[in-house]
């Protein structure tokens, strides 16, 4: 399974995150906390502005936030800032991040190691992965790469390494054989006989296998209507450079971010680029439905993305022209040279 990543100097910056919420919302604290998770979200599109985000959150995180988050907790399902697994999912909030990070090749951001799934998911312990994440004062959030804890049992020990808490096993002592003939004679010590026929046998039943479910296509992970094709997305480079204005309509929210239809082809307005400070949420800027005045900001030719900005945006310088170098004076032949020092003036 390959990742698709991009390399900036040291550090490698993936495409495509599913940030573990319910995680980050509880780091340092005995309750989660909408605020928090909003503020990890938000510095982690700082530090990694092109990466794709998706949150997920366990099915209680509503019930278990503060009460003055609760609206706003509802209003972030409602437009697929946040995605909650299915009633009754196998493996609740972990396995379906789990599930849809296989599914689209996506990095982690948790600080869960995902034990009980290191069988199943071999890929976690790849490098790159899996992104940790922790607020430090004065700081802010700091995000580092991580690998999964392993949990070794200590009733299993290692291979050639004796287990010396475990009791010994002693042999059960069988009882003398009795020598007198009368034993011998006895029902009890002479052999069972054999069967000669197989003794009728009833199938198993298998436990009904248990498969498990695919996660829904959600604007927050995938939007239909937010992939252009090659043409599309070729016509819109060569016709609209960098720093060309638009005009596009909000169609759809997404993980921090609007999908915006301009044409024929979808654009993303990230919220980092709707104002100056950020506003928290997308909703809070732009609605479904409106008409804006944009800015082509930037283009993702491995996803055929197009990102516009509601900010002033320099424009690409065009390409110089190369310069011609001045032809120097044609000399004349020697033999011309001296013929016309030969001859005379008038």
């Amino acid at each position: 399974m390959v990742v698709a990543k991009a390399k900036v100097g040291a550090r490698t910056i993936p495409n495509h995150v599913v940030v573990d919420g319910s995680n980050l919302a509880t780091e340092g604290r005995s309750t989660p906390s909408l605020t928090q998770l909003n503020e990890a979200v938000l510095a982690f599109m700082q530090e990694f502005p092109k990466t794709q985000v998706t949150v997920v959150v366990d099915a209680s995180f509503g019930h278990r936030i503060d009460k003055k988050e609760a609206s706003e907790f509802s209003e972030a399902i409602a437009n697929g800032e946040l995605v909650t697994p299915p009633a009754g999912a196998v493996g609740r909030g972990d396995g379906f991040v789990l599930m849809i990070a296989d599914k689209v090749n996506a990095t982690i951001v948790s600080n869960d190691s995902y034990q009980e799934f290191h069988d199943q998911y071999t890929w976690l312990f790849d490098i790159g992965r899996l992104i940790g994440g922790k607020p430090v004062p004065h700081v802010g959030w700091v995000f580092v790469d991580r690998l999964p804890v392993r949990v070794k049992s200590e009733s299993s020990p290692q291979r050639g390494v004796p287990n010396k808490t475990a009791p010994i096993p002693r042999p059960i002592p069988r009882p003398a054989a009795r020598s007198t003939g009368r034993a011998a004679e006895r029902p009890s010590a002479r052999p069972a006989p054999r069967p000669t026929t197989r003794p009728p046998t009833r199938p198993i039943p298998r436990p009904p296998s248990r498969q498990l479910p695919r996660p829904t296509a959600t604007r927050a992970n995938a939007s239909p209507s937010a992939v252009n094709t090659v043409e599309q997305y070729e016509a819109f480079v060569a016709k609209f450079p960098v720093g060309t204005k638009v005009k596009g309509v909000v169609e759809s929210f997404a993980s921090h971010g609007a999908y915006v239809r301009i044409g024929e082809v979808a654009g993303y307005l990230p919220i980092r680029l709707m104002a100056a400070p950020a506003p928290r949420t997308p909703r809070e800027h732009v609605k479904i439905g409106e008409p804006l005045s944009l800015v082509v900001s930037d283009f993702t030719q491995s996803r055929r993305s197009i990102e516009v900005s509601l900010l002033a945006v320099a424009k690409a310088a065009p390409e110089a022209a190369p310069r011609r170098r001045a032809k120097s004076p044609r000399l004349l032949p020697r033999s011309r040279l001296k013929n016309r020092a030969k001859k005379p003036t008038g």
